[in-house]
């Protein structure tokens, strides 16, 4: 909810997210964002930038720019098997966002130093070898041909066929941390330096359910579902430690 606006955000099982307006005993919808896959699990609203951070059980954390209303997200996925249960920003200045999960037990620290996934193209044929998808059967009449599945490239955004796409890389700088699947072209093109990670995890070693930021002290505070709180040295930030005690800054 942001306070100053009236603007309120619900995510749901679906993946969508609603912006409402809240106006006395009024309640009107502004506009829906759809990019999850999987059901939210967790928001955090930046009301300074304007920004929106959303987790799903689809192992990601979308960016959202609300404020520029360019429609803009980053797609993070620094969690592979897990479910995103909560998120927060860090300073502004550091570009930076911390997110936690309940089934894997990790803590990440993700740069968001990153480049904007690209858009999924739709085509009813394969954009690399041009053969024709499942659903175009024009094209599969008179080629005399099979359909095949749609696929996309992280890293171009093209709709492929399974053939040209054989290869799988991760991709930090859109923040793909894990290999995804992305075109032949498009893997001959990245090098291994561009694979180089930028995001830092840590072993939270019990199941967080809530966390909070002391930015002024560099602390951080987890509390998990085992009955178990834990404050963590975020200094330096991209190599947190379990604080052993509160010390003066």
């Amino acid at each position: 909810y942001d306070h100053e606006t009236q603007h309120a955000f619900v995510g749901d099982y679906s993946g969508q997210i609603t912006l409402l307006k809240l106006e006395q005993n009024t309640c009107s919808v502004i506009t829906t964002l759809k990019g999850h896959e999987g059901s939210i699990t967790s928001l955090w609203w930046d009301p300074v930038q304007r920004l929106l951070f959303s987790g799903a059980s689809d192992h990601s954390i979308i960016m959202w720019d609300i404020g520029g209303r360019k429609g803009r997200t980053l797609l993070l996925q620094g969690h592979q098997y897990v479910v995103v249960s909560y998120i927060s920003y860090m300073q502004p200045e550091q570009q930076s966002l911390n997110a936690c999960s309940k089934v894997n037990k990790l803590d990440v620290l993700m740069s968001l130093l990153i480049k904007a996934a690209p858009q999924w193209l739709e085509s009813d044929s394969c954009q690399k070898c041009e053969q024709p998808f499942f659903w175009n059967i024009k094209q599969m009449w008179d080629t005399k041909t099979i359909g095949l599945r749609q696929h996309h490239c992280r890293k171009c955004g093209q709709a492929v066929c399974g053939k040209c796409s054989t290869k799988r890389s991760s991709y930090p700088i859109m923040g793909f941390e894990f290999q995804v699947r992305v075109c032949d072209s498009c893997f001959e093109s990245i090098k291994d330096e561009d694979r180089t990670s930028l995001a830092t995890f840590h072993e939270g070693k019990h199941n967080i359910s809530h966390m909070s930021m002391d930015i002024s002290r560099g602390l951080m505070v987890t509390c998990g579902s085992d009955r178990i709180v834990k404050i963590w040295d975020m200094t330096p930030v991209v190599g947190c430690s379990l604080a052993t005690g509160f010390s003066s800054r």
